[in-house]
C-alpha cells in the first residue's frame, strides 16, 4: 500500500479555514432561535403557572418578566420567533428546489434578517 503524506493537510475541515457566508450564518441561526425560543416558552408557561397558583407566586413571576431584563428576554424572543419564521419560510422554499442560485439565495437571505427586525418593530409598537 502507498504511503500517504498527512502531514501537510488537515484531517479533516476545520472552521478556520472556511469564511462564514450569510447563507450558512443565518442557516445556523434558524436553528439557534429555534432553541432559543424554548426559553421564551417556558418563561411564558412558568408566568401562567404562577397565575394559577397564588396571587404571591404570580406577583413574583410577573415582577420578573416586567423587569427590564425580562423585557429584553421577551423583546429577543419576539425577534426570534419572526427570524425563525421567515427563515423556514425561506427553508420551505428552497425545498421546492427555487430560490438556490447564489444571487437569489443572497436576496432571501438578507430578506430574513431585515424582516425580522422590521416585523419586530411593527409588533412591539402593535402591541
Amino acid at each position: 500500500m502507498a504511503e500517504m503524506n498527512r502531514g501537510e493537510r488537515p484531517l479533516s475541515p476545520h472552521l478556520s479555514i472556511y469564511r462564514p457566508q450569510l447563507t450558512s450564518v443565518t442557516s445556523i441561526l434558524v436553528r439557534i432561535t429555534g432553541n432559543a425560543l424554548i426559553v421564551g416558552a417556558l418563561l411564558i408557561v412558568w408566568w401562567l403557572f404562577a397565575a394559577a397558583t397564588s396571587p404571591e407566586y404570580f406577583a413574583l413571576a410577573d415582577g420578573v418578566l416586567t423587569s427590564v431584563l425580562g423585557k429584553l428576554i421577551m423583546l429577543g424572543s419576539i425577534w426570534a420567533l419572526w427570524y425563525h419564521t421567515l427563515g423556514g419560510v425561506r427553508h420551505l422554499i428552497w425545498d421546492d428546489a427555487r430560490g438556490l442560485d447564489l444571487h437569489t439565495a443572497y436576496k432571501l437571505g438578507w430578506a430574513v434578517v431585515y424582516g425580522s427586525g422590521v416585523l419586530t418593530l411593527l409588533t412591539v409598537v402593535i402591541l
